[in-house]
Protein backbone atom coordinates (compact mmCIF):
# COMPACT_ATOMS: atom_id res chain seq x y z
CA UNK A 1 0.00 0.00 0.00
CA UNK A 2 1.00 3.64 -0.31
CA UNK A 3 1.58 4.18 3.46
CA UNK A 4 4.17 1.71 4.82
CA UNK A 5 3.41 2.58 8.44
CA UNK A 6 -0.33 2.06 8.03
CA UNK A 7 -2.08 -0.35 10.37
CA UNK A 8 -3.99 -3.23 8.83
CA UNK A 9 -7.24 -2.15 10.47
CA UNK A 10 -8.97 1.17 11.00
CA UNK A 11 -11.89 2.48 13.01
CA UNK A 12 -15.27 2.98 11.36
CA UNK A 13 -18.76 3.95 12.52
CA UNK A 14 -21.73 1.67 11.86
CA UNK A 15 -25.43 2.13 12.56
CA UNK A 16 -27.96 -0.73 12.85
CA UNK A 17 -31.73 -0.49 13.29
CA UNK A 18 -33.46 -3.68 14.42
CA UNK A 19 -37.09 -4.57 13.77
CA UNK A 20 -38.00 -3.89 17.41
CA UNK A 21 -36.83 -0.27 17.09
CA UNK A 22 -33.43 -0.69 18.75
CA UNK A 23 -30.86 1.61 17.14
CA UNK A 24 -27.22 0.74 17.77
CA UNK A 25 -24.49 3.14 16.66
CA UNK A 26 -20.90 2.11 17.40
CA UNK A 27 -17.29 2.30 16.34
CA UNK A 28 -15.68 -0.93 15.14
CA UNK A 29 -12.27 -2.01 13.88
CA UNK A 30 -12.43 -3.04 10.23
CA UNK A 31 -9.93 -4.36 7.72
CA UNK A 32 -8.56 -1.72 5.39
CA UNK A 33 -9.56 -2.53 1.81
CA UNK A 34 -7.24 -2.39 -1.18
CA UNK A 35 -8.41 0.05 -3.88
CA UNK A 36 -8.79 -1.41 -7.36
CA UNK A 37 -9.33 0.02 -10.83
CA UNK A 38 -10.50 3.61 -10.57
CA UNK A 39 -10.66 3.58 -6.76
CA UNK A 40 -8.42 5.39 -4.29
CA UNK A 41 -7.85 4.78 -0.58
CA UNK A 42 -8.18 7.97 1.46
CA UNK A 43 -6.79 8.42 4.96
CA UNK A 44 -9.64 10.55 6.29
CA UNK A 45 -8.86 13.74 8.18
CA UNK A 46 -12.22 15.52 8.49
CA UNK A 47 -15.91 14.84 7.81
CA UNK A 48 -18.91 17.08 8.56
CA UNK A 49 -22.16 15.98 10.17
CA UNK A 50 -24.72 17.26 7.67
CA UNK A 51 -28.50 17.13 8.14
CA UNK A 52 -28.53 14.52 5.37
CA UNK A 53 -26.35 12.28 7.55
CA UNK A 54 -28.63 12.41 10.57
CA UNK A 55 -31.44 10.27 9.13
CA UNK A 56 -29.21 7.21 9.14
CA UNK A 57 -27.13 8.28 12.14
CA UNK A 58 -29.89 8.95 14.67
CA UNK A 59 -33.06 8.26 12.65
CA UNK A 60 -35.66 9.84 14.93
CA UNK A 61 -34.42 7.92 18.01
CA UNK A 62 -35.09 9.03 21.57
CA UNK A 63 -31.61 10.30 22.36
CA UNK A 64 -32.33 11.50 25.90
CA UNK A 65 -33.11 7.99 27.14
CA UNK A 66 -30.39 6.25 25.09
CA UNK A 67 -27.63 4.23 26.79
CA UNK A 68 -24.19 5.70 26.13
CA UNK A 69 -20.88 3.87 26.56
CA UNK A 70 -17.45 4.71 25.08
CA UNK A 71 -17.68 4.47 21.29
CA UNK A 72 -21.31 3.35 21.30
CA UNK A 73 -24.89 4.32 22.03
CA UNK A 74 -28.10 2.30 21.97
CA UNK A 75 -31.42 4.11 21.56
CA UNK A 76 -35.07 3.36 20.84
CA UNK A 77 -36.77 4.56 17.66
CA UNK A 78 -40.49 5.30 18.18
CA UNK A 79 -42.84 2.82 16.51
CA UNK A 80 -44.32 5.45 14.19
CA UNK A 81 -40.87 6.19 12.76
CA UNK A 82 -39.59 2.61 12.88
CA UNK A 83 -42.58 1.31 10.92
CA UNK A 84 -41.47 3.30 7.89
CA UNK A 85 -37.88 2.06 8.13
CA UNK A 86 -38.44 -1.63 7.44
CA UNK A 87 -36.05 -1.69 4.49
CA UNK A 88 -33.05 -1.09 6.75
CA UNK A 89 -34.01 -3.41 9.63
CA UNK A 90 -31.07 -5.61 10.55
CA UNK A 91 -28.64 -3.94 8.14
CA UNK A 92 -25.33 -2.71 9.55
CA UNK A 93 -24.75 0.50 7.62
CA UNK A 94 -21.84 2.94 7.41
CA UNK A 95 -22.46 6.68 7.66
CA UNK A 96 -20.95 9.98 6.60
CA UNK A 97 -21.64 11.24 3.08
CA UNK A 98 -18.54 13.35 2.55
CA UNK A 99 -15.17 14.32 3.93
CA UNK A 100 -11.56 15.06 3.10
CA UNK A 101 -8.21 13.35 3.51
CA UNK A 102 -5.06 12.21 1.76
CA UNK A 103 -4.86 9.51 -0.93
CA UNK A 104 -2.43 6.85 0.31
CA UNK A 105 -3.13 4.06 -2.20
CA UNK A 106 -4.71 3.87 -5.64
CA UNK A 107 -6.05 1.42 -8.17
CA UNK A 108 -4.27 0.95 -11.48
CA UNK A 109 -6.32 3.37 -13.56
CA UNK A 110 -4.66 6.59 -14.72
CA UNK A 111 -7.28 8.70 -12.91
CA UNK A 112 -6.66 6.93 -9.62
CA UNK A 113 -2.88 6.98 -9.93
CA UNK A 114 -2.95 10.72 -10.67
CA UNK A 115 -4.38 11.35 -7.18
CA UNK A 116 -1.66 9.51 -5.23
CA UNK A 117 -0.39 11.63 -2.36
CA UNK A 118 -2.94 14.40 -2.91
CA UNK A 119 -5.38 15.75 -0.36
CA UNK A 120 -8.88 15.39 -1.76
CA UNK A 121 -12.52 15.98 -0.94
CA UNK A 122 -14.56 12.82 -1.53
CA UNK A 123 -18.04 11.35 -1.20
CA UNK A 124 -17.49 7.76 0.00
CA UNK A 125 -20.71 7.28 2.01
CA UNK A 126 -18.71 6.00 5.00
CA UNK A 127 -16.74 9.14 5.84
CA UNK A 128 -16.94 8.53 9.61
CA UNK A 129 -13.95 6.25 9.23
CA UNK A 130 -10.19 6.43 9.46
CA UNK A 131 -9.87 5.03 5.93
CA UNK A 132 -12.29 5.20 3.01
CA UNK A 133 -12.33 3.89 -0.53
CA UNK A 134 -13.67 6.43 -3.04
CA UNK A 135 -14.04 6.65 -6.80
CA UNK A 136 -11.37 8.86 -8.36
CA UNK A 137 -13.98 10.60 -10.52
CA UNK A 138 -15.81 11.74 -7.37
CA UNK A 139 -12.67 13.15 -5.72
CA UNK A 140 -11.88 16.85 -5.82
CA UNK A 141 -8.14 17.62 -5.43
CA UNK A 142 -7.80 20.33 -2.78
CA UNK A 143 -4.36 21.65 -3.65
CA UNK A 144 -3.07 23.68 -0.71
CA UNK A 145 -6.44 23.73 1.07
CA UNK A 146 -6.68 22.00 4.44
CA UNK A 147 -8.88 18.99 5.13
CA UNK A 148 -11.08 21.23 7.27
CA UNK A 149 -11.54 23.60 4.32
CA UNK A 150 -12.37 20.71 2.01
CA UNK A 151 -14.45 18.51 4.31
CA UNK A 152 -17.73 20.13 3.24
CA UNK A 153 -16.70 20.76 -0.36
CA UNK A 154 -19.34 18.58 -1.95
CA UNK A 155 -22.84 18.29 -0.47
CA UNK A 156 -23.67 21.89 0.45
CA UNK A 157 -21.66 23.66 -2.29
CA UNK A 158 -22.91 21.41 -5.09
CA UNK A 159 -26.47 21.57 -3.74
CA UNK A 160 -26.45 25.38 -3.62
CA UNK A 161 -25.00 25.54 -7.13
CA UNK A 162 -27.51 22.88 -8.20
CA UNK A 163 -30.40 25.13 -7.12
CA UNK A 164 -29.11 27.92 -9.34
CA UNK A 165 -28.46 25.56 -12.25
CA UNK A 166 -31.97 24.07 -11.90
CA UNK A 167 -33.51 27.54 -11.90
CA UNK A 168 -31.63 28.52 -15.05
CA UNK A 169 -32.61 25.29 -16.80
CA UNK A 170 -36.24 26.11 -16.01
CA UNK A 171 -35.92 29.69 -17.24
CA UNK A 172 -36.02 31.30 -13.81
CA UNK A 173 -33.91 34.23 -12.62
CA UNK A 174 -35.02 34.31 -8.98
CA UNK A 175 -35.13 31.75 -6.15
CA UNK A 176 -36.82 31.49 -2.76
CA UNK A 177 -35.10 29.56 0.05
CA UNK A 178 -36.90 28.75 3.30
CA UNK A 179 -33.83 28.31 5.56
CA UNK A 180 -31.74 31.26 4.48
CA UNK A 181 -29.27 31.41 7.37
CA UNK A 182 -28.14 27.78 7.18
CA UNK A 183 -24.62 26.96 6.04
CA UNK A 184 -26.05 26.06 2.64
CA UNK A 185 -28.25 29.15 2.66
CA UNK A 186 -25.28 31.42 3.21
CA UNK A 187 -23.52 29.81 0.26
CA UNK A 188 -26.63 30.32 -1.87
CA UNK A 189 -26.73 33.98 -0.84
CA UNK A 190 -23.14 34.46 -2.02
CA UNK A 191 -23.75 32.59 -5.30
CA UNK A 192 -26.89 34.55 -6.16
CA UNK A 193 -25.14 37.84 -5.39
CA UNK A 194 -22.21 36.87 -7.64
CA UNK A 195 -24.47 35.64 -10.44
CA UNK A 196 -27.14 38.34 -10.35
CA UNK A 197 -29.89 35.89 -9.37
CA UNK A 198 -32.78 37.25 -7.30
CA UNK A 199 -33.10 35.58 -3.90
CA UNK A 200 -35.72 35.61 -1.16
CA UNK A 201 -34.34 34.30 2.15
CA UNK A 202 -36.68 33.22 4.94
CA UNK A 203 -35.16 33.14 8.44
CA UNK A 204 -36.54 32.59 11.96
CA UNK A 205 -34.57 35.06 14.09
CA UNK A 206 -33.52 38.71 13.95
CA UNK A 207 -29.84 37.81 14.29
CA UNK A 208 -30.13 35.50 11.27
CA UNK A 209 -31.67 38.32 9.25
CA UNK A 210 -28.85 40.61 10.32
CA UNK A 211 -26.25 38.02 9.31
CA UNK A 212 -27.61 37.72 5.77
CA UNK A 213 -28.11 41.48 5.43
CA UNK A 214 -24.46 42.02 6.31
CA UNK A 215 -23.59 39.52 3.56
CA UNK A 216 -25.42 41.71 1.06
CA UNK A 217 -28.78 39.91 0.91
CA UNK A 218 -31.53 42.38 0.02
CA UNK A 219 -34.71 40.32 0.51
CA UNK A 220 -34.60 38.69 3.94
CA UNK A 221 -37.89 38.03 5.75
CA UNK A 222 -38.24 36.86 9.34
CA UNK A 223 -41.01 34.33 9.96
CA UNK A 224 -41.12 35.43 13.62
CA UNK A 225 -42.16 38.99 12.73
CA UNK A 226 -45.79 40.06 13.01
CA UNK A 227 -45.70 41.36 9.45
CA UNK A 228 -44.07 38.24 8.01
CA UNK A 229 -46.70 37.49 5.36
CA UNK A 230 -46.64 41.03 4.03
CA UNK A 231 -42.83 41.05 4.01
CA UNK A 232 -42.78 37.73 2.17
CA UNK A 233 -45.30 38.90 -0.41
CA UNK A 234 -43.33 42.09 -1.03
CA UNK A 235 -40.06 40.18 -1.42
CA UNK A 236 -41.61 37.80 -3.95
CA UNK A 237 -43.05 40.75 -5.85
CA UNK A 238 -39.67 42.52 -5.87
CA UNK A 239 -37.75 39.49 -7.16
CA UNK A 240 -40.30 37.51 -9.15
CA UNK A 241 -39.34 34.41 -7.15
CA UNK A 242 -42.01 31.85 -7.97
CA UNK A 243 -39.46 29.04 -7.66
CA UNK A 244 -38.16 27.83 -4.33
CA UNK A 245 -36.37 25.22 -2.25
CA UNK A 246 -37.32 23.92 1.20
CA UNK A 247 -35.36 21.56 3.50
CA UNK A 248 -37.99 21.59 6.26
CA UNK A 249 -40.46 19.28 4.52
CA UNK A 250 -43.06 18.91 7.23
CA UNK A 251 -45.63 21.42 8.41
CA UNK A 252 -47.01 24.40 6.50
CA UNK A 253 -43.92 26.24 5.29
CA UNK A 254 -44.46 25.35 1.63
CA UNK A 255 -48.17 26.09 1.99
CA UNK A 256 -47.38 29.56 3.33
CA UNK A 257 -44.96 30.25 0.49
CA UNK A 258 -47.49 29.13 -2.12
CA UNK A 259 -50.10 31.47 -0.61
CA UNK A 260 -47.69 34.41 -0.78
CA UNK A 261 -46.71 33.59 -4.35
CA UNK A 262 -50.37 33.39 -5.37
CA UNK A 263 -51.15 36.70 -3.67
CA UNK A 264 -48.49 38.35 -5.81
CA UNK A 265 -49.63 36.56 -8.98
CA UNK A 266 -53.29 37.53 -8.47
CA UNK A 267 -52.32 41.17 -7.95
CA UNK A 268 -50.70 41.13 -11.38
CA UNK A 269 -53.74 39.63 -13.19
CA UNK A 270 -55.70 41.83 -15.54
CA UNK A 271 -58.83 39.66 -15.41
CA UNK A 272 -60.50 37.77 -12.59
CA UNK A 273 -60.47 33.97 -12.68
CA UNK A 274 -62.25 31.74 -10.21
CA UNK A 275 -59.42 29.21 -10.68
CA UNK A 276 -56.76 31.60 -9.45
CA UNK A 277 -53.71 32.76 -11.36
CA UNK A 278 -52.03 30.98 -14.26
CA UNK A 279 -48.63 31.72 -12.72
CA UNK A 280 -46.77 28.46 -12.12
CA UNK A 281 -45.53 28.37 -8.54
CA UNK A 282 -42.87 25.70 -8.01
CA UNK A 283 -41.39 24.44 -4.75
CA UNK A 284 -38.87 21.63 -4.21
CA UNK A 285 -38.43 19.78 -0.91
CA UNK A 286 -34.82 18.69 -0.47
CA UNK A 287 -34.77 17.62 3.17
CA UNK A 288 -36.80 16.61 6.21
CA UNK A 289 -35.85 18.84 9.12
CA UNK A 290 -39.48 18.36 10.19
CA UNK A 291 -40.70 14.77 9.94
CA UNK A 292 -44.38 15.68 10.28
CA UNK A 293 -46.65 15.51 7.19
CA UNK A 294 -46.38 18.25 4.57
CA UNK A 295 -49.60 20.25 4.88
CA UNK A 296 -51.12 21.92 1.82
CA UNK A 297 -54.42 23.81 1.90
CA UNK A 298 -56.63 25.37 -0.80
CA UNK A 299 -55.92 28.98 -1.60
CA UNK A 300 -53.42 29.22 -4.44
CA UNK A 301 -55.32 28.08 -7.49
CA UNK A 302 -54.13 25.15 -9.57
CA UNK A 303 -50.94 26.60 -11.03
CA UNK A 304 -48.53 25.04 -8.57
CA UNK A 305 -46.07 22.17 -8.44
CA UNK A 306 -44.39 20.50 -5.46
CA UNK A 307 -41.72 17.86 -5.92
CA UNK A 308 -38.54 16.51 -4.39
CA UNK A 309 -34.99 17.58 -5.23
CA UNK A 310 -31.92 15.48 -4.50
CA UNK A 311 -28.34 16.28 -5.38
CA UNK A 312 -27.15 13.04 -6.95
CA UNK A 313 -30.09 12.59 -9.36
CA UNK A 314 -29.61 16.22 -10.39
CA UNK A 315 -25.91 15.69 -11.08
CA UNK A 316 -26.69 12.60 -13.15
CA UNK A 317 -29.11 14.58 -15.31
CA UNK A 318 -27.06 17.80 -15.54
CA UNK A 319 -24.30 16.36 -17.73
CA UNK A 320 -20.53 16.05 -17.34
CA UNK A 321 -19.72 19.55 -18.60
CA UNK A 322 -22.05 21.23 -16.11
CA UNK A 323 -20.84 19.12 -13.20
CA UNK A 324 -17.17 19.78 -14.01
CA UNK A 325 -17.88 23.51 -14.19
CA UNK A 326 -19.61 23.38 -10.80
CA UNK A 327 -16.73 21.41 -9.23
CA UNK A 328 -14.14 23.84 -10.56
CA UNK A 329 -16.05 26.79 -9.14
CA UNK A 330 -16.16 25.12 -5.73
CA UNK A 331 -12.43 24.52 -5.73
CA UNK A 332 -11.65 28.07 -6.93
CA UNK A 333 -13.68 29.71 -4.14
CA UNK A 334 -13.56 27.07 -1.40
CA UNK A 335 -12.60 29.46 1.40
CA UNK A 336 -14.80 32.36 0.28
CA UNK A 337 -18.08 31.59 -1.50
CA UNK A 338 -18.16 28.02 -0.19
CA UNK A 339 -16.58 28.45 3.23
CA UNK A 340 -18.00 26.27 6.02
CA UNK A 341 -17.81 26.99 9.73
CA UNK A 342 -18.03 24.53 12.61
CA UNK A 343 -19.17 24.79 16.21
CA UNK A 344 -17.08 21.85 17.40
CA UNK A 345 -14.54 19.23 16.32
CA UNK A 346 -15.04 15.70 17.67
CA UNK A 347 -13.26 12.38 17.27
CA UNK A 348 -15.09 9.21 16.31
CA UNK A 349 -15.71 8.13 19.90
CA UNK A 350 -16.53 11.64 21.11
CA UNK A 351 -19.20 12.02 18.41
CA UNK A 352 -21.15 9.21 20.14
CA UNK A 353 -21.27 10.81 23.59
CA UNK A 354 -24.65 12.00 24.86
CA UNK A 355 -23.51 15.62 24.94
CA UNK A 356 -22.42 15.59 21.31
CA UNK A 357 -25.24 13.47 19.88
CA UNK A 358 -28.06 15.46 21.47
CA UNK A 359 -26.39 18.70 20.38
CA UNK A 360 -25.72 18.03 16.69
CA UNK A 361 -29.00 16.13 16.29
CA UNK A 362 -30.77 19.43 17.06
CA UNK A 363 -29.60 20.75 13.67
CA UNK A 364 -29.36 24.31 14.97
CA UNK A 365 -28.37 26.94 12.42
CA UNK A 366 -24.67 27.75 12.55
CA UNK A 367 -23.82 24.88 14.91
CA UNK A 368 -22.38 22.27 12.58
CA UNK A 369 -20.00 19.57 13.86
CA UNK A 370 -16.81 18.34 12.20
CA UNK A 371 -15.59 14.79 12.81
CA UNK A 372 -11.82 14.31 12.90
CA UNK A 373 -11.34 10.50 12.83
CA UNK A 374 -7.80 10.51 14.24
CA UNK A 375 -8.50 12.75 17.24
Amino acid sequence: MGDPDMAQTGKQLFTTLDADGTLTVKIEDVAIPEPTGSQVLVKMEAAPINPSDLAILVGGADLDTAHYTPGKFVATVPEAVNAGSGARHGLKLPAGNEGAGTVIAAGDSDAAQALMGQRVSCVPGNAYSQYCVAEAAMCLPLGDHSAKDGASAFVNPMTALGFVESARMDGQDAILHTVGASNLGQMLTRICKEDGIGLVNIVRKAEQAELLTQMGASNVVNSSDDGFMQQLTSAIEDTGAFYGFDPIGGGRTVDTVFKAMEKVAVSQMTEYSRYGSNQLKRMFIYGRLDNSPTTLTPGYGFGWSLSGWLLFPFLQSAGTETVQRMRQRVRDTLTTTFASHYKAHVGLEEMLTKEAVTDYAGMKTGEKYLVTPWA
